[in-house]
């Protein structure tokens, strides 16, 4: 059994701090990031917690993210709020949109915020799960790097492309699912190269179009859409909707503009709200106990919705704390030093 570290979630969050700082994000890019990062680590989604700050210093050291931008924000339409990144981390460009977009989704049912010219490298969920608690139904959406075939190809066309979708539940947790159109998102790839572990079949193939195991022949390769044709049209509709519908770059396109650095991708994300007040009125009481029927419908076989495991998670790391691999904590203590020369 591997060596852990245990941290509380108060030593997560001041350990990414001192990180992203040191490193040249800005306090406010580092205070967003950093509140991603702990709900990764919190609700044990070993990918998305400390392990994404290797991801953030290498963007930043190699001066593809710009760490002190401030985004714009654009009064697009009636509906529509759109927020330009200027090449920084997409967490501080949805924060500054976020009361915007809320507003507007309350005030014509239906809204989108549309976030440009940014770097992404987080969940989905986060940020769902934030407007779930707004009371609004909630997705997103986004491209990233062209590492995924699509179905029946051998070659990398699409990105991890992940969607995620929030329903809000009075009194309750809200739904919430957050994947990937590929077979498994590339963090889980990289942290099985890392704990030299093979990867189940049906996640990728190698250089030559193979199906592989290797993890370090997946990276080189390209990784799989899940459920065959149907993952591969999902991933097409999120290039289109998270793309060109919102001016920004297709994961092919965010790969040719890293240029071989290997930082985080950049392109643009797509976020949809849906106001139930707006749509059911002196309804919706009634209506949306048909939602409460549906989970229960679900759980009373013994099924589980998705996100319980997180939501699991969560009441417990918040009591006891988190465990960390500890070659993990010393690369990310490594990245307080200096970069070497």
């Amino acid at each position: 059994m591997s060596e852990t570290v245990q941290l509380s979630l108060a030593e997560v969050r001041e350990l990414s701090l001192n990180v992203l700082q040191r490193n040249g994000y800005s306090e406010a890019h580092s205070e967003a990031i950093a509140d991603v990062i702990v709900a990764g680590q919190r609700d044990d989604c070993q990918s998305h917690g400390l392990y994404r700050l290797l991801v953030c210093v290498q963007t930043i050291r190699h001066g593809k993210v710009d760490g002190h931008a401030v985004p714009e924000l654009v009064d697009q339409a009636a509906s529509i709020v759109r927020v330009d990144a200027r090449f920084g981390n997409s967490l501080l460009a949805f924060q500054t949109g976020l009361p915007h977009f809320i507003q507007k989704a309350r005030a014509t049912g239906v809204a989108a915020m549309a976030i440009n010219n940014c770097f992404h490298f987080s969940a989905l969920w986060p940020e769902v799960e934030q407007l779930a608690t707004e009371g609004l139904v909630a997705m997103a959406m986004t491209p990233s790097h062209s590492w995924v075939a699509p179905a029946g190809g051998t070659k990398p066309v699409f990105g991890t492309n992940p969607i995620a979708f929030a329903w809000p539940r009075p009194g309750k947790t809200p739904f919430v699912f957050d994947f990937a159109t590929s077979a498994i998102a590339r963090g889980d790839i990289e942290l099985h190269r890392r704990q030299g572990k093979a990867l189940p079949e049906g996640w990728a193939i190698d250089a030559d179009g193979n199906p592989t195991t290797d993890p370090v022949a997946a990276l080189k390769g390209a990784m799989l859409t899940f459920g065959g044709h149907k993952g591969s049209a999902l991933s097409a509709m999120i290039e289109l909707m998270a793309g060109p519908l919102i001016g920004d770059m297709t994961s092919a396109e965010s790969m040719d503009f890293d240029a071989g650095a290997g930082a985080t991708p950049c392109h643009g994300e797509l976020l949809l709200a849906f106001d139930p007040i707006a749509f059911l009125g002196d309804r919706a009481s009634e209506d949306l106990q048909r939602a409460e029927n549906l989970f229960e419908a679900i759980t009373n076989q013994g099924a589980r919705l998705p996100s319980e495991r997180r939501y699991a998670a969560r009441a417990e790391s918040g009591v006891h704390g988190v465990e960390v691999p500890k070659a993990l904590y010393d690369d990310v203590l490594r990245l307080l030093e200096p970069p070497k020369a």
